[in-house]
């Protein structure tokens, strides 16, 4: 029988598991309750009322917090030409091109994110079984494959952030730290449900954001009050 810690019990009577809160609330909960001793990464898990099965209803995108995530990406490039030129300029941490994708298939996987133009995904593709699983495949949908590279490794560095609808329908994605001033996660927060509200499918029916839960990494999810956070 797993046996709950001080601080566990401590969180636990300061969030009403049962509450909707909002927003402002529910940061400052999610702060209070982060007291680790490392600065906790702050996360929103979104249930939405989509069927992930249907190719029209799996909502794939990214967004770009106004406040970053707090988190460093180490981010690649594969491109040739100027556009290698282009990408380091822009700060990504590797540059290269087929020998990157060489690099990778021995085993290489030391980057967050990997970008590539449209004329090397033939060659990334031959890596694919090596980078899907890791989540770490370029695609369109979310920008990643691309001719404006320098643009998008300054996004990426900024806080661009992928996210992708599991097979339960839910969406999870980092919004801060911890250490975030209150007010700058609440920007984070409100700038990720603005995107993944344009992304509403028309096929999808009935509610579509069914509820949102904020989180720190190891405090207790605190859920907001999404008809105040939506009207």
């Amino acid at each position: 029988m797993s046996r709950i810690t001080k601080r566990a019990k401590e969180n636990n009577k300061t969030v009403e598991q049962s509450f909707k809160y909002a927003l402002p609330e529910a940061v400052e909960k999610v702060k209070k309750c982060a007291n680790a001793k490392f600065d906790e990464s702050v996360d929103v898990a979104m249930n939405l009322g989509v069927d992930p099965r249907k190719a029209d209803q799996m909502i794939r995108g990214s967004v770009e917090l106004p406040h970053g995530t707090g988190k460093k990406l180490r981010v690649v490039v594969i491109a040739k030409g100027e556009k290698i030129s282009e990408a380091s300029e822009a700060g990504a941490d590797h540059v290269g091109g087929q020998e990157l994708v060489d690099k990778i298939q021995e085993g290489w996987l030391d980057f967050d994110r990997l970008v590539a133009t449209p004329d090397m995904m033939g060659a990334v593709g031959k890596v694919g079984k090596i980078l899907g699983p890791r989540g770490l495949m370029p695609n369109p949908k979310v920008g990643t494959v691309t001719f404006d590279v320098g643009k998008v490794v300054t996004s990426i560095k900024k806080g661009l952030v992928e996210f992708r609808v599991d097979k339960a329908g839910i969406l999870h994605v980092p919004v801060g730290r911890a250490s975030f001033e209150a007010g700058k996660l609440q920007e984070n927060v409100t700038t990720l449900l603005d995107t993944v509200r344009k992304l509403r499918p028309a096929s999808a029916k009935g509610t579509y954001i069914r509820s949102m839960t904020l989180s720190s990494t190891m405090g207790p999810g605190v859920q907001l009050d999404t008809a105040a956070l939506l009207s």
